[in-house]
C-alpha cells in the first residue's frame, strides 16, 4: 500500500486516511473515487491533486484474542482499571498491550487502523490504534507495546477461530461498527447479539 502511496503522491494525487475505495489490480493501476463516480488511472493520464478530492486508502487492522474476558464489559472494566493507575502516576491515557512479534506494516496500521477483539470466540470489538513501540525486555528478548486509545468500540459479533498471536486484518473484513449498523443490532443486548452470530443470523 505503501508503495503506491508514494507513487501517487508523486503524481500530484492527495491521498487521505479514510477507509474509502481500495487499492487494487497490477503496479500502476489504482481505484478511487472522484466527485462519486470510480475511476481507474494506469501510469498516465493522472489527475491533478487540486482541486479535485481527496483518494482515500483503506487502513490495515490488527486481530488478537483477548484472554480471559467473557464480554465486551469485561474488557471495558479492566482499562478502566488500568487507566486509573495511569492517571494516579501522571501517565498518558493510553492503553498498551505487549505482543512478542513485531507487525511489519506499521505505516499501513498506523494510519487508522485498530485492534480488533476476539472475545469468547467472536470478533467483538476494536481499538483505535495509535502508536506501535518495539522494545527489548529485561531478558534481552525482542518485544513491542500496541498502544491504544481506551476506548472500546463494539463491532457487529462475528464467530472466528481460536489462534496464537495476532494475525493482520484486512479493512474488507473487518466488521462494522455497531453504531454504523441499521435497526437495532447496537440496542441488543451484547450476550442476545453473541447467540444470533453464533447461530448465523446476523
Amino acid at each position: 500500500m505503501m508503495v503506491v502511496r508514494n507513487l501517487l503522491e508523486k503524481e500530484g494525487v492527495a491521498v487521505g486516511p479514510a477507509a474509502a475505495p481500495m487499492l487494487t489490480g497490477e503496479p500502476g493501476l489504482a481505484k478511487s473515487c472522484y466527485d462519486g463516480v470510480s475511476v481507474e488511472k494506469g501510469r498516465e493520464g493522472w489527475p491533478a491533486a487540486a482541486p479535485g478530492p481527496i483518494l482515500a486508502l483503506m487502513p490495515l487492522h490488527l486481530l488478537k484474542l483477548c484472554v480471559g474476558a467473557e464480554s465486551i464489559g469485561d474488557l471495558e472494566e479492566w482499562i478502566a482499571e488500568r487507566q486509573a493507575q495511569r492517571r494516579a502516576r501522571g501517565e498518558p491515557a493510553e492503553q498498551l498491550h505487549t505482543t512478542r512479534m513485531v507487525p511489519k506494516k506499521i505505516e499501513d496500521i498506523l494510519d487508522g487502523g485498530s485492534l480488533y477483539w476476539v472475545i469468547k470466540g467472536q470478533i467483538s470489538a476494536r481499538q483505535r490504534l495509535t502508536d506501535i513501540r518495539p522494545f527489548t525486555d529485561a531478558e534481552g528478548i525482542g518485544r513491542c507495546h500496541l498502544v491504544m486509545e481506551p476506548v472500546v468500540v463494539p463491532v457487529e459479533p462475528r464467530p472466528f477461530r481460536p489462534f496464537q498471536g495476532w494475525r493482520y486484518l484486512q479493512a474488507k473484513d473487518a466488521p462494522r461498527d455497531l453504531a454504523d449498523h441499521g435497526g437495532d443490532l447496537s440496542e441488543m443486548p451484547e450476550e442476545l447479539r453473541r447467540e444470533l452470530a453464533g447461530l448465523g443470523l446476523l
